[in-house]
């Protein structure tokens, strides 16, 4: 399948959910078209740059700038593309709460990952474009920069209405690793374009279809708990983990 059909297809899917479902069981608040307007504006620019000479020519020039001002690469991307979604639970973990509990939010959470991973890992195969380093053929679309994006929108869904500067600072990490892996060479601008679209649409769509999940899954209302305990068993020590949901 060609990938501007299976994108296309993807960005119908996602709208039709924008028609039926909720922002989350609580909120009786419809989604709008207008927040699938950024996502489907970068994934449409990294799909008409597989083909587009011009688009090739502009990541050819950002790579170009890249070799004559890099030194050595920094390889800091491979851990900011979880900050965004790790911070929601160190927010948490301070008092700071959000829209979730933690049963809900790692649901959610584990979805858009989930979705990510459905939708990027099949893209590369398909697109087989090369890396700027010439390493392989699955530049397309940016793993790294889906991750980032997709925990960014999750900060921003989390805590928008505690304070609009967590999500805007999640964007700002996001974007960062984004930038870092075309500075280290992995990726072009085109590929950094679709996974920043992608990775805030799977996010928007895990919350739009949490709803239905919750009431799929879970009959009961529960409560998420999780006890971190010592042990020792006559030989060994160390630290056990045990989690409700």
């Amino acid at each position: 399948m060609h990938p501007k059909f299976l994108l296309v297809a993807l960005l119908c899917y996602q709208s039709s959910f924008a028609q039926e479902t909720k922002t989350d069981s609580t909120t009786t608040k419809k989604i709008t078209y207008k927040e699938l307007i950024i996502p489907s504006v970068l994934i449409g620019y990294g799909v008409i740059g597989i083909e587009s000479d011009a688009l090739k020519n502009i990541n050819e020039e950002i790579k170009e700038e890249v070799i004559e001002n890099i030194d050595h690469k920094i390889t800091i991307d491979d851990f900011t593309q979880y900050l965004p979604a790790v911070a929601v639970y160190g927010l948490n973990a301070m008092g700071i709460k959000g829209k979730n509990n933690f049963k809900d939010r790692t649901l959610i959470l584990a979805t858009s990952y989930l979705l990510v991973a459905a939708t990027t890992l099949p893209l590369k195969n398909i697109t087989h474009v090369q890396r700027p380093d010439g390493s392989s053929f699955n530049s397309f679309p940016s793993g790294h920069t889906a991750t980032a994006f997709a925990g960014a929108e999750f900060l921003w869904q989390e805590y928008k209405d505690v304070s609009v500067w967590y999500g805007i600072s999640g964007y700002i990490v996001a974007s960062g690793t984004g930038f870092f892996r075309m500075y280290n060479d992995r990726h072009w601008l085109t590929d950094v374009a679709a996974g920043a679209g992608i990775g805030i649409l799977c996010t928007k769509t895990a919350y739009w279809i949490y709803p239905k999940m919750q009431k799929l899954l879970f009959k009961k209302e529960t409560k998420a708990a999780v006890i971190v305990a010592p042990f020792y068993n006559g030989r060994e020590t160390g630290i056990g983990l045990v989690g409700r949901f």
